[in-house]
Order: C-alpha cells, then structure tokens, then sequence
C-alpha cells in the first residue's frame, strides 16, 4: 500500500505527497501531460526536444545540473508518446533545490538561441545514432506507421523524420511550450521523510505564483478499426532476421488492459512462457522471443518480438508463431499457468515498489489516468482475472486482421 496525499495549488497545479520515514533521500518528480501524440504531424519530436531543452537552463539559472549536484543529487527524464516526465533525487535537506530548479524552468525556460541549437544538435545526433545507424534502430520508424494509420501513434517519440528538428524555429518552439508546459498540465508529486504542512508550504512558496496558463485540451484523430492483415518485409543492415508482430488492444484504462498484460507474459514473459517453449526450446526456430504491452494511454498494442535463428524462413516462423496463438484461443488456460503468472506479476511490482522514485512515479502516473490510489488497486486487479477472461481477451487480441507484421531481413546475408 502506498498511503499519499492529494492538494491542488490556485493555480491548477496537482501536488502529491507520500511520506517516507525510512530514507535519507527525497524525490521531486514533475510529469507532464504532454507526449509526442500532442505534436502536429508536420512538426513531430518536438516533445523529446523539450525533454533537453528544459535541463539547458531557464532565465534565473543558466545551467540545471550543477546547482542540483551540489546538493548531493541528481536527476533525468524521460518522453513517451503519451507523457514528459522529469525527476530529482537529493537529500532530504536540500529538497528545496530541486524545487527552485523545476519551478524556474516552469516559470520561465531559457530561449536562447544557444541553447535551441545546441539541444537540436543533441538530438539529430541521437536520431542518427540509435534510429538511423543502429542495427534494429529503425523498428518503430517502420511499426508504427504500419499499425497505426490516422493517431498520432504513428510516428516515434523522437519523431517521423529529422528535417522537423531541423526546421524548428523559436516561436515554433516557444508555442509548443506555452501550450503544454504550465500547471494545469502538470503534476508534481514529492516523496520522502517530510511532513504534510511542509511540504503545502514549500509547494506554495515555489510554484504557487507560476501563472495557470491555458489549459490544454486534447482532441485527437481516433484510428479506425483495423480490419485487414498488415505486412512489411525491410532489408536492413542487421546481422539477423527479425520479426515484430504488432496486434491493437484497448487502452490504459480499459478493464480488459490488464488481462492483455497477463496474457503476454504467458506468451514471452520468460523461459516458461508458451513462445519460448514452443518457437525456441522445441522448434529451435527462433534465437530470441517476446511478447510484451507498450501500455499506451490510447488504443495500443501487443507485441510478439524475436530474432530468427540461421536458416529458419520468416513463413515457418509465421506458421508455428500462429500455431500457438490458436491454441491459447481455443480454450482456457488451466488455472494453476495463470497462477504462477500471477506470482511472477506481483513479485515484480512488489520489487518494483521497493523504490522511492518508482513509488512517486507510479503516482503521479495513476494520478494522470485519473485517481493516483488506483496504484493501490492493480494487485486486487490482476488478481480478479480468470482464465475465461484470458480465453475472451486472447480471442479479441488475436485475430490476423488486428495485425500488423514488420519483417526485417537481414542484408548481410
């Protein structure tokens, strides 16, 4: 159980507290309720642009870093298609640095013509990097517009094509900022051995003269349903034949959301799982295997992934890949499999609840989707599921026009 409390400044900003007497160390986490869905289509990567231009200084405090790491902390951040979320880890007893930093760069980010295009560099560079140059890289560059065809899923977080950074101007970028980057689109969550009046006065002190801003509303293009089998086979520079199997299943706060989580950790979860057992141990198809959610806030998706082993065709893989998924369609799973993958769930969480970022993370997150308490429900949630759900779920997942398939073959061979 993680306990918290809840209080919303004037100007709109949301604010949780947990208390944590067992540690020296205090969180500042800061999520933002902006991701690369929220871009125009003819400027993407503009929400992983504000994930570095915001640690290169606001008006008041030309560098972010320092400062903080003299109070003994640290700090990064990270972009989704779905959020921006930015933290900070230090002593308790310096919290009120890691609160002064995150309310100027609210208040009132740097836009320096420096700092734009020494960020804009970062970011072509790592474009180039880890999407355009690295074997496998380019996946999503490639899935997504494949799965999805009118949401703004269809492109990476780091954007459909490097030219849109590289076009970015000032006031592009200025705007993005005005419309996404105030209180009434972020939740600040602290964590740590302080008390409940404290932590209103400092919140107060340092966020609660930041003007609300505009509220964002969000109104996207709803992606039809997919109904036909969708296929792309890429010749890459990669020294193996890989497969990714994309299928659309519901959203974040959909019920079904966490049997389609369960359902594909029975399939590639580990090396008990159905597809490992099935395509690598006995079939000796495949050198690697697995399935996973994107736990997307919109409709999203399940993903088998895995690497072919030498001289296995993509058709055998396709054709024994299927095979296992019209079994688990076919009938329910014994009760004691979804038991065990029960176990392994809430050993995870459990593990993962051990930690004081996680925990402020975790909250400010539920508290996006709707209520930060529902972090305290998803064991009672996973808990409820039957293997009649799994059969019902497995059987809307897994139909062939749900889809999408990129092969990438392997150029080296």
């Amino acid at each position: 159980m993680i306990h918290f409390d809840r209080f919303t400044l004037e100007n709109g900003l949301r604010v949780l507290f947990h208390q944590d007497t067992t540690t020296p160390l205090a969180v500042v986490n800061v999520l933002y309720d902006v991701g690369a869905r929220d871009e125009s289509e003819d400027q993407t990567g503009f929400a992983h642009l504000f994930e570095h231009l915001m640690f290169g200084g606001s008006v008041n405090i030309p560098e972010f870093d320092t400062p903080l790491q003299q109070a003994g902390g640290e700090n990064n951040a990270f972009t989704s298609n779905d959020v921006t979320n930015y933290y900070d880890v230090l002593p308790v007893e310096n919290i009120e640095t890691a609160l002064w930093l995150e309310s100027d760069r609210m208040l009132s980010l740097a836009f320096t013509p420096k700092s734009l295009e020494v960020q804009r560099q970062v970011v072509i560079e790592e474009f180039k990097q880890r999407y355009l140059n690295q074997p496998y890289g380019n996946v999503w560059l490639e899935l997504r517009p494949l799965a999805y065809q009118k949401h703004p899923y269809k492109w990476a977080t780091i954007g459909k094509k490097i030219e849109h950074i590289e076009d970015a101007t000032m006031e592009d970028v200025k705007a993005f900022f005005r419309k996404h980057y105030n209180p009434q689109n972020a939740i600040l969550c602290i964590a740590g051995n302080l008390e409940l009046e404290t932590v209103k006065s400092l919140t107060k002190k340092w966020f609660g003269s930041i003007p609300a801003g505009e509220k964002y509303e969000r109104n996207l293009p709803k992606e039809p349903e997919q109904v036909e089998f969708r296929e792309k086979t890429i010749e890459s520079k990669v020294p193996t034949d890989a497969f990714y199997y994309a299928f659309k299943m519901v959203d974040r706060k959909h019920d079904d959301f966490y049997t389609a989580d369960a359902l594909s950790d029975a399939l590639g979860r580990d090396k008990s799982s159905r597809l490992y057992v099935a395509l690598k141990k006995e079939q000796k198809l495949a050198s690697e295997i697995n399935a996973y959610i994107m736990g997307s806030h919109d409709e999203g998706l399940l993903v088998i992934s895995g690497k072919l082993n030498d001289g296995v065709s993509f058709d055998a893989l396709d054709s024994a890949l299927w095979k296992v998924l019209e079994k688990l369609c076919a009938s329910p799973m014994e009760a004691a499999e979804l038991d065990k993958i029960m176990v392994k769930i809430r050993t995870a969480k459990a593990f993962q609840e051990q930690g004081l970022l996680n925990r402020a993370m975790s909250l400010a997150m539920n508290e996006l989707l709707g209520d930060a308490n529902d972090v305290n429900l998803e064991n009672e949630k996973y808990k409820q599921i039957t293997p009649e759900d799994m059969h019902r779920v497995a059987n809307n997942i897994f139909q062939k026009q749900r889809c999408s398939v990129l092969r990438i073959k392997s150029a080296q061979k």
